[in-house]
């Protein structure tokens, strides 16, 4: 366990972590956002079962973190697309080590 586990700075740095890749989806957006940069309709089909709106809401909320980066092309319509940021590149490790915990996790409890 975490030797400072009752340092409130400990659980201030913890509680921004989480805020900033709260919920469901963000860092399966980053996930998918890790190999090449991607448009939207690419993102809601990779990101398994994720609504467009959501999608939508999602994406903000990690470029309002400078997790992601959203550019506009100048096309006809306009080409947007999504890349990950080198902040957002920082989380590698910490999806590693949610992946390995994961595998364990379905072991333990599923058997699979």
């Amino acid at each position: 366990m975490l030797s400072n586990a009752g340092c409130p700075k400990t659980m201030l740095s913890i509680q921004d972590a989480l805020e900033a890749v709260e919920g469901r989806w963000k860092l399966l957006i980053l996930f998918a956002l890790s190999e090449k940069p991607k448009r939207f309709k690419q993102l809601s089909r990779e990101v398994n079962g994720i609504t467009d709106k959501t999608l939508s809401k999602e994406l903000k909320s990690l470029e309002a973190n400078e997790l992601i980066r959203r550019e506009v092309y100048d096309t006809f319509p306009p080409t947007v697309e999504y890349s990950i940021t080198t902040h957002g590149l920082s989380l590698e490790k910490v999806l590693d080590e949610l992946h390995f915990w994961g595998l364990a996790h379905r072991h333990k409890i599923m058997g699979k």
